[in-house]
């Protein structure tokens, strides 16, 4: 029942208290219960190498979710380039913060069973990402 944080080969300061609290309600909100979740920060270069070695895509993305879900206990691994984070808000117009906020719910929604690969699909973790971030304020 660990959420933990890690830099890779990047530095990203956040408030871990608030967001832990805030990934807890999500996870229980949707009706699991939170397990192990690690979050590591790293740079383009390191999630395409990770992308490449154990998904074998070959292209550069803001998250990558390993899933070891196991019943409705949600733990995993969620790997995030702070590189296509920077990227995505300066060209949606939005903080860093922001954006990192929004790539962290969407891990965390994979793992809860969500998906993206269709656009209808897309539209509704699209939908849920922004029913949690309305709330993030509260944590």
């Amino acid at each position: 029942m660990n959420i933990n944080f890690f830099n890779e080969d990047v530095s990203v300061k956040i408030s871990q208290k608030n967001l832990k609290k805030w990934i807890r309600f999500t996870i229980e909100k949707e009706g699991f219960i939170c397990g192990n979740l690690s979050f590591v920060f790293c740079s383009d270069e390191y999630l395409l190498k990770i992308n490449k070695e154990y998904l074998s895509h070959d292209y550069y993305t803001d998250v990558v979710t390993f899933d070891y879900v196991e019943d409705k206990k949600i733990s995993g691994d969620i790997f995030i380039s702070v590189d296509r984070v920077m990227e995505n808000a300066d060209e949606y117009k939005v903080s860093f913060k922001d954006e990192l906020d929004r790539v962290i719910i969407h891990g965390v929604l994979h793992l809860l069973g969500f998906k993206d690969k269709s656009q209808s699909l897309k539209k509704k973790m699209t939908e849920k990402e922004d029913e949690y971030l309305s709330v993030i304020s509260k944590f």
